[in-house]
């Protein structure tokens, strides 16, 4: 039978982000308490629960009573056992794929400061509305996983600004901007294998709220159209600066038991890159609800170059 709960919720930076208390996700919730939870992530972008006992199963029940839910990744092929929502992520995992100087090829990839900044799979021309992150395993110290506020990210740009971005539309792909090495021969392969290209606005308006967010990030982002190349690497530098702008971030400490609940129609994340020297083990779950095509604000909704939608079904093919 569905709970009812009294929540709390707590705002903890001045942009983004609100630790929601006083409800156990392992239970379901009644439809009051999930348009809550809604709201609430609406309105901070990026909403923190604490102390959950969520096994894979609960994670994807919590996640459902937001909405449908992808399949674990558009490379993903080996999921939990039954649990195919499910991405795992640890390095470990990577290194048995790719092999064990996976850590160091990815720090290499990483061109510039914020470079591992993403918005989760904008290849895809439905990038997931939502991402829900559960931590299982986490080491004593560092690991923190931070967000940013892309509709106040968009909001600090001057008016001429906001009216040029308005119109201007970007293609995003896998490894943008990245030039592959030798050794990368797997992880290439498997994208070039399953190939998701789309172009996207580069400001989206929210079909919830309304609000228009910057929607580019160096992680997908491979450059904008029509645009020369020199013209859109200088265009997508400064709205990256703007992005990852501190006082639009919140920064995460994870326990056991942690989950990030994001809208990923409004932000950016920066994954952790303070481990990789060291020998810790830190695993946690992600889950992904199916998103809609972003819409700009002048109507242009965005089209599919490679690929096809991010749906439940797995995309991989190779």
């Amino acid at each position: 039978m569905p709970t009812t709960s009294i929540l709390t919720v707590n705002r903890v930076a001045g942009h983004i982000g609100a630790e929601i208390t006083g409800i156990d996700l392992a239970h379901p919730l009644d439809p009051s308490t999930v348009e809550e939870i809604r709201q609430a992530l609406f309105a901070h972008k990026v909403v923190f629960f604490r102390g959950q006992t969520l096994d894979h199963g609960g994670q994807i029940a919590f996640a459902r009573q937001f909405g449908e839910l992808t399949h674990a990744h558009p490379h993903e092929d080996t999921p939990p056992e039954d649990h195919p929502q499910i991405l795992t992520i640890d390095p470990r995992r990577y290194e048995e794929r790719y092999g064990p100087d996976y850590r160091e090829l990815n720090r290499k990839r990483r061109y510039s400061y914020n470079s591992g900044w993403h918005t989760d799979v904008t290849a895809a021309v439905n990038p997931p509305a939502a991402s829900i992150l559960r931590a299982e395993t986490v080491p004593e110290f560092g690991g923190d996983t931070q967000w940013t506020n892309l509709v106040a990210a968009y909001e600090g740009l001057s008016a001429p600004l906001r009216a040029f971005v308005d119109g201007l539309r970007a293609e995003h792909r896998f490894l943008a901007g990245y030039r592959p090495a030798e050794s990368d021969g797997k992880l290439v392969k498997r994208i070039n294998d399953n190939l998701l290209v789309s172009v996207h606005p580069v400001v989206r308006v929210h079909p919830e709220t309304g609000e228009r967010a910057l929607f580019v990030n160096p992680g997908f982002t491979d450059h904008i159209v029509g645009l020369s190349a020199v013209e859109s690497r200088r265009v997508l530098d400064l709205l990256y600066e703007q992005i990852t702008r501190p006082e639009y971030t919140v920064r995460f400490r994870w326990q056991p038991g942690s989950l990030a609940f994001w809208d990923n129609r409004a932000t950016a994340h920066l994954a952790p890159s303070d481990l990789d020297h060291l020998d810790v083990q830190r695993t946690l779950h992600r889950v992904t609800l199916i998103g809609d095509r972003p819409v700009g604000p002048d109507g242009f909704v965005s089209e599919i170059v490679a690929g096809r939608e991010f749906r439940a079904e797995s995309l991989v093919v190779a």
